[in-house]
């Protein structure tokens, strides 16, 4: 599935594409008719959203190449305004007639059932960290701040960011176009190169999912822990026939390889298989 990132909520203030799995959109929808609707439910039986400063109800949606957002606000003044302008402050006023009365539009809603400032993923991200924490480490392991930790002691517990997980993104991303360049599609080396004149190739591709101006940026920046690897030399598999596909090394177990011999990348399976066993 894919979708657009609206330019004023990017950091680039330019729009672009984003692309996300079936199953990664199944879960959300199961968020929405899970928590977020509990969420909601609560708020709206508390009065939550009638005492809010500001609300702007939805009227109208339009389509086309500059679709526009038309509101009505408390004071019934009508407004609108071009849909990819919007900020995420915005947007927090934008709501919904519910079933139960108005909702907010925003997707990501607090326990309150309130739309979620971006920076309140960094809390979500740390109360996760100290959960895996409280798991796989000792009493004795925990009283040490991670900054001083030993590195065998940080490696036996998960921590990410919302800047990991657009890492972890941007390397899944690679990896799989790789893998399909040269093994799915078959291509020789000036296919390749063809292939990479009109498409760009699985660098220049990752950079523009991310947005940056420059593919140098990428590399740099956003893969450089597994930039000593040679991702073309691991990945390069010689034209193999069928019968013997199956010898060939799946997704998983690229990440798992990577895994073990690159600093920074850390594999989850392998970390909550020690607990497991």
């Amino acid at each position: 599935c894919h979708g657009r990132i609206a330019g004023a909520v990017t950091r680039s203030k330019n729009s672009r594409v984003f692309y996300a799995s079936v199953d990664a959109v199944g879960q959300v929808e199961a968020y929405i008719e899970s928590e977020r609707a509990w969420a909601v439910g609560r708020a709206q039986a508390t009065g939550r959203y009638e005492r809010l400063p500001q609300m702007r109800l939805v009227t109208r949606v339009t389509s086309g190449l500059k679709p526009k957002i038309e509101w009505v606000d408390r004071d019934g003044v009508v407004g609108e305004r071009e849909l990819s302008r919007l900020g995420w402050r915005e947007r927090q006023w934008l709501f919904l007639e519910g079933l139960e009365g108005p909702e907010p539009a925003y997707l990501w809603l607090t326990e309150q059932g309130l739309p979620m400032a971006p920076e309140r993923w960094n809390g979500v991200f740390r109360a996760a960290n100290l959960r895996c924490e409280q798991v796989l480490l000792t009493e004795r392991e925990r009283s040490v701040t991670r900054d001083l930790r030993l590195a065998e002691v940080q490696g036996k517990s998960p921590y990410a960011t919302p800047h990991s997980a657009r890492h972890s993104a941007a390397l899944y991303l690679l990896i799989v176009l790789n893998r399909l360049m040269e093994t799915r599609y078959g291509l020789t080396k000036k296919e390749r190169r063809d292939f990479a004149l009109l498409f760009g190739d699985p660098w220049w591709l990752v950079k523009t999912v991310l947005g940056h101006t420059d593919v140098e940026t990428t590399k740099r920046h956003y893969l450089a822990p597994v930039a000593h690897l040679q991702l073309e030399s691991i990945l390069a598999i010689a034209d193999i026939p069928d019968d013997q596909a199956e010898d060939i090394e799946d997704l998983d177990g690229v990440f798992a390889r990577l895994a073990r011999e690159t600093a920074g990348i850390q594999d989850i399976d392998v970390l909550l298989g020690r607990v497991e066993s």
